[in-house]
């Protein structure tokens, strides 16, 4: 679960009531690692992709799919993402599938 500390309170009730400092890039990264596995039970293994936009955030996660031996078999697949300004996932969608040992032809 995300750390109420790491998102601000957004209610008006708390102690931050009105006001709503900004994430650090740590919090969310962390806030969408926690976010993403509790609903889809993947770990995210990296990330290729992150940028802070006018709605809030945007990353690019991969994680492991189908888990093969030998590992570079393994089905990866990488996820956008996208948070609120307040760090609560807002969305995500797988981009691609590839075994882990493949590179792009590019």
């Amino acid at each position: 679960m995300t750390d109420k500390a790491d998102i601000p309170d957004e209610t008006g009730t708390g102690p931050e009531a009105g006001t709503r400092p900004d994430l650090t890039a740590a919090q969310v990264l962390r806030a969408a690692r926690e976010q993403f596995t509790e609903l889809t039970g993947l770990q995210p293994e990296g990330v290729s992709r992150f940028e802070r936009t006018e709605d809030g955030w945007t990353l690019e996660a991969e994680a492991v799919e189908v888990a093969r031996i030998p590992e570079t078999m393994s089905v990866m697949a990488l996820y956008e993402l996208t948070l609120g300004p307040d760090g609560l996932l807002t969305g995500y969608r797988r981009v691609r599938r590839y075994e882990r040992g493949r590179s792009d032809a590019r």
